[in-house]
């Protein structure tokens, strides 16, 4: 019976996969990123070399058959308001972060996880609540941790996307106000903050144009809304790269960089990169660019064989209205959906479609037409049901194409 529990246990430890990890640790990856030391290069350097061998770590864990295991310390630098000597492992300097060392020797993700932000003394609740029997794991490192809440500066939520609770039951609380109140009360502040970010915004723009010159990109994007702040810390990341690794940034010559949640080659070429990655990650993904060429040639050419099967409809990729994938990412979902049509023999009319737009998308499961005229078919749409749908829409499709042009 203990021996089945155990299994059992182990079964759901091993359920959490490498992007569920990453995001359990999301908290420590801000408290202790490099971009967030820059005016400490030996603390930078220190945290740096130390979330590549975490990494490391973490990605023998996932590797199947994987038992060789070595105890791993670790010393991060973590950001810190508020200072609290209580824990003899944590020594604090004057300059607002703290020194946790710590030893890594756990063999699945889940306690890792739970390790690192015990040893941290951050907040393991999110990680309860997701991924759920936890406690008895979470307890293992509970004398270690501080027994106080955290509380978050502002910018840890805009940063990472989370919901602020402070700020939602401060907006329960207020009465109810329309828009043109709203406005007026705000009037004042908003013009504040305004005038006060314009000498930042003029950092942000001479950064921009710097890098574009000197790299030669076409352009220079952000995925999400994050600060100007976090806009000109990531410009001058990438401005340290290009110092560090001039080889392997000649390759991003005219395409465009975005600044993303994660790094690698856009299924529309351009170069993403994570903004919680460290810059070695970012200079794999420079230097692999060339290396994208042969995949984006098969890519045009698997476009070509589903356009060809559904009547020279064209395939097309639209950044606004679809999920950021890979270039890998696109490449599976458009060969998936290619062998499924072309195993049905839909019998459409060669050339009978030309003139229309479709994109796929990997998360619906019903078709349908977009009001600028191109069709958003699902990935895994039953051939039929797409012929039936195509052929009722494409009238309709057609014209709503023509007011797009008008």
């Amino acid at each position: 019976m203990f021996l089945m529990e155990e299994l059992h246990h182990q079964q759901k430890v091993r359920a959490l996969s490498g992007a569920d990890a990453v995001n359990a640790l999301r908290p420590f990856y801000f408290a202790v990123h490099p971009d967030f030391f820059g005016q400490h290069p030996r603390e930078r350097e220190v945290n740096e070399n130390s979330l590549k061998r975490l990494n490391g770590y973490l990605e023998n864990l996932q590797k199947p058959g994987f038992s060789s295991f070595k105890p791993t310390q670790l010393t991060f630098y973590i950001r810190e308001r508020e200072q609290n000597p209580s824990n003899a492992q944590e020594s604090y300097g004057t300059s607002g972060f703290r020194a946790v060392s710590f030893t890594l020797q756990s063999r699945d993700l889940l306690s890792t996880v739970l390790d690192v932000l015990n040893s941290c003394s951050l907040s393991t609740e999110h990680v309860q609540s997701l991924y759920g029997n936890v406690e008895t794991l979470s307890n293992q490192g509970a004398q270690r941790a501080f027994q106080r809440p955290i509380r978050w500066d502002k910018t840890y939520y805009s940063f990472t996307g989370f919901k602020d609770p402070e700020e939602e039951l401060e907006q329960a609380q207020r009465m109810e106000t329309t828009l043109s109140s709203w406005l007026y009360n705000n009037e004042e502040s908003s013009v504040k903050k305004l005038k006060n970010s314009l000498p930042l915004r003029k950092e942000l723009d001479r950064l921009k144009g710097e890098l574009l010159q000197q790299l030669q990109l076409l352009d220079i994007r952000w995925q999400r809304s994050w600060g100007i702040a976090h806009r000109c810390s990531q410009l001058h990341s990438l401005s340290r790269l290009a110092q560090q690794s001039p080889e392997a940034l000649r390759n991003a010559k005219g395409r465009t960089v975005i600044f993303t949640d994660r790094s690698g080659m856009s299924a529309t070429g351009h170069v993403m990169l994570g903004t919680m990655d460290v810059h070695h990650h970012w200079t794999k993904i420079f230097e692999r660019l060339p290396s994208y060429s042969a995949l984006q040639r098969k890519l045009l050419v698997l476009e070509d064989c589903v356009s060809h099967l559904l009547g020279g409809i064209q395939i097309t990729y639209i950044e606004e209205l679809q999920p950021m994938l890979t270039l890998e990412e696109y490449y599976a979902v458009l060969d998936g959906f290619y062998n499924r049509v072309r195993s049905s023999r839909l019998p459409f009319h060669p050339r009978s479609l030309r003139g229309l737009q479709m994109i796929l998308e990997s998360d619906m499961y019903a078709p349908r037409l977009h009001e600028l005229g191109h069709f958003i078919i699902p990935a895994v749409c039953d051939p039929a049901a797409l012929q039936w749908f195509i052929i009722t829409k494409a009238q309709e499709a057609r014209a709503n194409l023509e007011r797009k042009e008008e």
